[in-house]
This record gives structure tokens, sequence and C-alpha cells, in this order.
């Protein structure tokens, strides 16, 4: 279903009844993670993706494309997590252009003591109203939709603008 003109009331309704839903679910779940380990979100997406990942460790650049988060915000998250002992930043040892970060025990920790609160809030603010039915078409619906828009690259993949800090924009001929 593609279109080029205005969203009709159905769509308005369901683009709107997400934004809704992601904003109320990231504010409860922002609180909870500051609450119980002093974590941002962020910084929680950080460390719960390294627990997954083969040896705790991901080069930043995978890290920043699986969040689809700027590599400058990524790197000053990373880097609050270092000093907190959660993580260890080191050139990658593939590419010395790269940098990895692992998970320490203490990072670990950390998501073992945040994780059931967090359970509790995605439980009781998302999944709890609904079905299992609902659940997995919800799941599909948005599963097609990630899909889609992973097709273009992720932001940290993109190229960087003029404007950023550093940088001047050519003078006006």
């Amino acid at each position: 279903m593609t279109g080029t003109g205005p969203l009709d009331a159905e769509q308005l309704a369901a683009y709107f009844a997400l934004t809704e839903v992601g904003s109320l679910l990231q504010h409860a779940v922002e609180q909870q993670l500051r609450t119980d380990g002093g974590l941002s979100g962020v910084q929680f997406q950080i460390l719960a993706g390294l627990t997954e990942a083969p040896a705790g460790r991901e080069r930043m650049t995978d890290i920043a494309d699986r969040l689809v988060h700027s590599r400058s915000g990524l790197t000053y998250q990373a880097a609050q997590l270092e000093l907190a002992g959660l993580v260890i930043r080191a050139p990658s040892e593939q590419d010395e252009r790269s940098t990895t970060v692992t998970i320490t025990a203490a990072g670990r920790g950390l998501i073992r003591r945040v994780l059931p609160g967090h359970v509790e809030v995605v439980r009781r603010l998302l999944l709890d109203p609904l079905d299992r039915a609902d659940i997995a078409v919800l799941t599909a619906i948005l599963g097609r939709a990630r899909d889609s828009m992973r097709t273009a690259p992720p932001r940290s993949a993109g190229t960087r603008s003029a404007g950023r800090r550093g940088s001047r924009p050519e003078p006006a001929t």
C-alpha cells in the first residue's frame, strides 16, 4: 500500500497511535532504567545487545547501526558506560579504524539487576492488554514496517552533513 497523497483518517490514526504508544513506553522504560540502574535507554540497549553478542563484544559501528543512533551520541554513551566500569573500549583487532566495545562482569551484573523491572514495565504497559493473537499480528505488522525501513542504509552508515562541528559550508558564489 503506497501512495503520494495525504494520509487518510485511518492512516493518520494508526500513525498517531504508534507514536503515542512508543513515547509512553519509552518514557516508562527510561524511568525504570534510571531508577533501578542509573542507565539511559540507549545505555541499556548497548549493554543488553552486548550480552547477546559473541564474546560480549561488538564494533561501535555495528552498535550504532543496530540502535540507529548517531556515532557521536553512541561514543558519548559508551564513554559513560566505560567510566562506570560496565564496558571496555579498544581498537578493533581486525580494523584499527574501528573500536570494539566489550561488556564487563559489572555490566552483565547490572543488566541482570535491571532486567526484571524492565520486563515488568514492558509486560504491564504493552503486552498484558493484548492477547496472543494480537501480539502475533503486531509482531508481523511491525516486522514488515521495520524490514522496509531497514532497506535504507542505517544512519551511522550515512554520509555526514557539511554542517557538522569543525566544518564550514562553502562560501556562496
